[in-house]
């Protein structure tokens, strides 16, 4: 049953903290989605000993979503909320989250000379890249994107080769166990038994989430009402231990009616808003937003 591709060479991510320089290995711990066995690399495709094999498409990316796992013909994100995030976040407005998300994930890596990441709902990559950047080849990191979304992988895959990127579904992450230092969960929803799974003993979940007052000046405009939840204290979540939580939150200028629209787009309140809410939006040319999220930090227990 073949997929479409990944070039699966986990290349150098890196520490700028420390690590010593290490030649880069690919992130290679697949199983396959049919069987659960082992996937062994073979020129342009993947393959399992019972025969199952996954080709490598040309942007360099491997589907590991059977058909029979999909609750759709087409999961995930669309091609244009992709396209739509892609040229909002390339534009810089969520920097900041980038630079804290990285600064914490290499902190974690500053006694290691080699690491693996995983970014569980990968979206077109941008974190992935910057925490590349932010590593600065220091070190020997292998990272992989995956998600349910084929026109986010294939998004991914075409703008950076240092990463390895796969269709799957974090319900079945298509990944040994015991097999990754580093989860990475940004603005998703967590699968905790599978991240405990995939992660090593003393491994980290790296959970970013929205706050209470994220965008909440554009979620003014395009609801009649705005509920504020509260934020709970954190839960227990078993085979994890809370670390530390941190805040980031700053003010972006939007100053034209498309990146208003890419962000709407790029979000689920596109489909939540009303249609008066929706052309609300449109008519805006110009809006300043409060971007409020959290790092949170869970710790593989040992036992």
């Amino acid at each position: 049953m073949p997929s479409h591709s990944c070039n699966m060479c986990g290349e150098n991510l890196a520490n700028s903290m420390g690590c010593k320089t290490t030649r880069a290995t690919p992130f290679a711990a697949l199983i396959c989605p049919l069987d659960g066995g082992t996937l062994l690399r073979q020129d342009s495709h993947w393959r399992c000993e019972k025969g199952h094999c996954f080709d490598i498409a040309k942007e360099g990316y491997v589907n590991l979503l059977p058909v029979q796992n999909k609750r759709s013909r087409d999961p995930g994100d669309s091609k244009e909320m992709i396209l739509a995030r892609r040229r909002f976040l390339n534009a810089g407005h969520y920097q900041k989250i980038a630079n804290a998300l990285s600064a914490r994930v290499l902190q974690h890596t500053s006694a290691e000379s080699a690491m693996s990441c995983l970014d569980a709902g990968c979206g077109e990559g941008y974190y992935l890249r910057e925490l590349i950047a932010a590593a600065n080849g220091q070190c020997d990191i292998a990272s992989i994107g995956l998600d349910i979304s084929k026109w986010a992988v294939l998004s991914a895959a075409k703008q950076t080769v240092q990463s390895a990127w796969v269709v799957g579904s974090n319900a079945n992450l298509p990944m040994t166990s015991d097999s990754v230092d580093v989860v990475l969960c940004m603005f998703g929803f967590p699968v905790y038994a599978e991240f405990s799974r995939v992660l090593k003993p003393g491994g980290i979940l790296v959970l970013v989430e929205s706050g209470i007052d994220h965008l909440r000046e554009l979620r003014e405009i395009i609801y009649p009402e705005v509920k504020v939840a509260e934020k709970n204290a954190p839960q227990a979540v078993a085979g994890f231990e809370h670390g530390d939580v941190q805040s980031v939150k700053f003010t972006i200028d939007l100053d034209s009616q498309e990146q208003i629209a890419d962000l709407l787009v790029m979000t689920p309140h596109l489909y939540r808003a009303s249609a008066q809410g929706r052309e609300k939006a449109a008519q805006l040319q110009q809006l300043s937003l409060t971007i409020d999220a959290t790092i949170s930090v869970l710790q593989k227990t040992l036992s």
